[in-house]
């Protein structure tokens, strides 16, 4: 059996473990932290259980790509979906009106031409476009047959360009770029073609995860252990090790002060890094990389980080609400990343607010907890960068709960009752992000999917060093379906296109 070292164990590193793992590798998986599943990580206070990253999912309806994928990891059994409002599941809160997105294109179409009758004819147009695009990618469709041209024009074309093409009405084309908090859009940036993988991938049916997303990791870990794989924690990769050709071992060292165990040197006929592609480079001391491709990695823009509060509620105190809430309090949702000022630093608001219910159990009919997210720049905590968590100082809490109420206000706009019933809450900064993931700047997504960037800021999983390859949304997409892609194509590198697409036909 070839032996496979696998760096981090977020959805990429996990996902792409059981594959390999079932394909006769022997698999180790290396995790610096004590809990294993990176973004799908869940945390809890006391009796409150919080999601940190994947807070929910799309296309997971028979037939439909999720759902064929996570049979194909042999999992799809063992986690447990909540479905969210098919005639609503995400809301756009703009200038004071919602907008509801459904499930499906006739439902989307007619639900928007409510607001915009005399545009019925260019949603159709809009939506047919998203699902030409999402056919484009042939890891996103789960198809060989796909359109390669349509997938090179969307990748350099702007998410704002092409949607100011398709559609006439000004407030219509915010709506439609309401979303964009789950990819950190930026205009003239953003390819339409993350857009379009997105917003098809939940218009096809959306889901919360039960139970939180740390159920997925538990589940692939399960199957990861099941075909003989292993899964060390506390176990830092702080060297990849290289002979003149080849990668040769991963070193790393203990990361428990509990623990005794040395850190050690782990031998791999083949070494897959699930980390950031920049955190990657930092382990390798080799002349195989050409400096063109470390400074290009180097050089890679990454997306914006985020703020976070968790909210805990009074028992059976705020109805559980199954759509996510977009709020925004500016007219331009292209002006997201950024504050509106009022008189003071200390006043100001956030122009986006993401706002989502954590599901216990299926349909529920309270909450227990619930999240508030927005953007922030980790320019805005630089100034503790050299702390480490619970011991950031007072100015640190300070800041954390004057932004923490300002949100909370924000969201109390819509919901007049929701201060008077939350019992407790918790924050989480860009510092946050960064420990518990190693992603520079604490991004949320990774490197910058950009127009201007070569490839549109892709990573290809192939390396020059013949035998280590990359894995994440880094290498594909954002969000849950891309990193699952881009999985799919790391292994595709390794057990060929055809193999891969001939076992994913079996759970279709």
């Amino acid at each position: 059996m070839k032996k496979c070292v696998i760096i981090g164990s977020g959805l990429g590193g996990l996902s792409t473990a059981v594959i390999l793992a079932k394909n006769g590798y022997q698999v180790t998986v290396l995790e610096q932290g004590h809990q294993i599943g990176g973004c799908l990580q869940c945390f809890r206070r006391g009796d409150a259980l919080f999601d940190t990253g994947m807070h929910y999912i799309g296309s997971a309806d028979p037939g439909q790509t999720l759902h064929t994928i996570l049979r194909y990891l042999g999992i799809h059994d063992h986690i447990h979906l909540s479905r969210l409002n098919p005639s609503g599941y995400d809301i756009v809160s703009l200038n004071g009106d919602h907008y509801r997105f459904a499930n499906g294109k006739e439902p989307f179409v007619e639900t928007l031409a409510q607001h915009f009758p005399q545009s019925r004819d260019e949603l159709h147009r809009y939506y047919d476009l998203i699902q030409s695009v999402a056919t484009s990618s042939a890891m996103h469709s789960l198809n060989r047959e796909v359109d390669l041209d349509i997938n090179a024009e969307y990748q350099t074309r702007s998410v704002n360009e092409v949607i100011a093409h398709t559609v006439s009405n000004p407030l219509l084309r915010q709506v439609l770029a309401g979303i964009q908090p789950l990819y950190a859009g930026e205009k003239d940036r953003t390819p339409f073609s993350t857009h379009a993988l997105i917003t098809d991938f939940y218009n096809k049916s959306a889901f919360r995860i039960v139970g939180g997303s740390s159920t997925v990791a538990d589940a692939l870990a399960t199957v990861i252990r099941e075909n003989g794989g292993k899964i060390v924690t506390d176990c830092k990769a702080v060297k990849i090790e290289c002979d003149d050709t080849h990668a040769t071992a991963v070193i790393s060292e203990n990361q428990s002060p509990c623990n005794e165990r040395e850190g050690q040197r782990y031998p791999a006929d083949l070494i897959i890094s699930a980390i950031h592609p920049a955190a990657t480079l930092d382990l390798i001391d080799s002349h195989l990389l050409r400096p063109a491709y470390i400074r290009r990695i180097r050089n890679a823009r990454n997306t914006i980080s985020a703020f976070t509060v968790y909210l805990q509620f009074r028992k059976d105190s705020v109805p559980y609400m199954n759509h996510n809430l977009y709020l925004y309090t500016t007219s331009n949702t292209w002006d997201a990343l950024g504050y509106n000022q009022h008189s003071t630093p200390n006043t100001q608001r956030p122009k986006v607010a993401l706002y989502m219910h954590f599901c216990h159990a299926d349909q529920p009919a309270y909450a227990h907890t619930a999240e508030i997210i927005t953007y922030m720049s980790i320019n805005e905590v630089q100034r503790w960068a050299n702390t480490t968590p619970f011991h950031r100082g007072q100015d640190y809490e300070i800041f954390k709960r004057q932004m923490a109420e300002r949100l909370i206000d924000l969201v109390q706009q819509e919901y007049p009752h929701l201060r008077e019933n939350i019992a407790h809450y918790y924050t989480s900064t860009p510092l946050t992000y960064l420990h518990y993931t190693r992603i520079p700047d604490g991004a949320m997504y990774g490197i910058a999917k950009d127009v201007n960037a070569l490839g549109g800021g892709s990573i290809s999983p192939r390396t020059r060093i013949p035998n280590l390859l990359l894995t994440g949304q880094s290498t594909a997409s954002h969000g849950m379906l891309g990193t699952l892609a881009g999985s799919l194509l790391t292994c595709a590198e390794i057990l060929t296109t055809d193999e891969i697409f001939a076992q994913l036909k079996k759970h279709s």
